[in-house]
């Protein structure tokens, strides 16, 4: 009796251990959610689309992209934040709501480690200093040779206040000891838009999102970013060798989920876009955009979030930058 009892026993028990593995290859058994910080057209809603594309291929289950726009990405954030740990909805983690928003708001609604769960980045990618064709620059030192005969006065956009884009901004500011204007928008889309059309001068745009308009003639790349050119963009110098020895501002993309993500789904996921990111036409895309080095662990993830807040907080400090409340 007692041997049939511990054979009971340890069949409930292994099917109880089991059971989490069963639901994760059961999952996704209903349509998936990716929130995207920002409007339609910009890097981050490219990059997701593309995922999310493969992932419907793959799972055989609609992946869904929907663009909550608002904050630098900031109110996407606080919105995953809040929903179920049970792989429903994700979020496509930026700079600005994982690395940015922690340094600028000290009343966020959010705690990067405790309320999400990182999955797998995605792509980092150097920022394109861009400019309307019009203004007729050659250099980053045409630039700033304008800044400082129009101080105050020569304008830049950027995603919003305390995106990458500003941020970026404001190291060139104090690199070159230039004052600029900053123009914040609700995303890449529209504040391309308006850098097409003249309303604004200039940019330090992700490559993502820039990169059409640059193939297309209608902006001018002047710089990039990273401290290394970019395959997407080989004839494009970087800001050191334009005399900004050490400029490093890049824009960075990854899949998260909200907090205690059961790990057995992390794991899926992680392993399904470590698949997509290696397909020869999604290398293609992420060449294209500048998005390099995605793949990886959850672990390296989480790590590489972790180095990023260290170095914009203190950027943030040594810029004095403060935003409006």
């Amino acid at each position: 009796m007692q041997r049939r009892s511990f054979i009971a026993a340890s069949g409930a028990l292994a099917t109880t251990l089991a059971a989490p593995a069963l639901r994760a290859q059961e999952w996704p058994s209903s349509p998936v959610r990716i929130l995207v910080g920002f409007p339609p057209g910009g890097g981050t809603d490219a990059l997701a689309r593309v995922v999310a594309q493969k992932l419907t291929a793959l799972w055989g289950q609609q992946v869904i992209v929907e663009n909550k726009a608002g904050a630098a990405g900031v109110i996407a954030a606080e919105y995953v934040a809040t929903q179920p740990s049970d792989g429903s909805t994700l979020l496509m983690a930026h700079i600005n709501s994982h690395a940015l928003a922690p340094a600028l708001q000290p009343k966020l609604r959010y705690n990067t480690e405790r309320d999400f769960t990182p999955i797998v980045l995605v792509g980092v990618t150097p920022n394109l200093l861009i400019a309307n064709p019009g203004q007729g620059v050659k250099s980053v030192k045409d630039i700033v040779a304008l800044c400082k005969a129009k101080p105050g006065a020569v304008s830049f956009g950027s995603a919003g206040a305390g995106s990458a884009q500003h941020l970026a901004l404001e190291m060139f500011k104090l690199r070159a000891k230039v004052d600029a204007l900053h123009v914040p928008y609700k995303g890449s889309g529209p504040l391309l838009t308006d850098l097409i059309g003249g309303q604004i001068q200039f940019s330090f745009e992700t490559m993502t999102a820039a990169t059409p308009h640059v193939k297309n003639g209608r902006v001018q790349a002047v710089a990039q970013t990273r401290l290394k050119r970019a395959k997407g963009h080989p004839g494009v110098p970087t800001m050191a060798e334009e005399g900004f020895d050490g400029f490093d501002a890049t824009t960075w993309y990854g899949l998260a989920g909200p907090g205690k993500l059961p790990a057995a789904i992390v794991q899926k996921i992680n392993r399904d876009v470590n698949t997509i990111l290696a397909m020869p036409d999604v290398q293609e895309k992420m060449d294209t955009y500048g998005a390099e080095d995605g793949g990886g662990t959850p672990e390296k993830f989480a790590q590489f979030i972790r180095s990023e807040q260290d170095k914009w907080a203190k950027v943030v400090k040594e810029a004095n930058v403060k935003l409006e409340t």
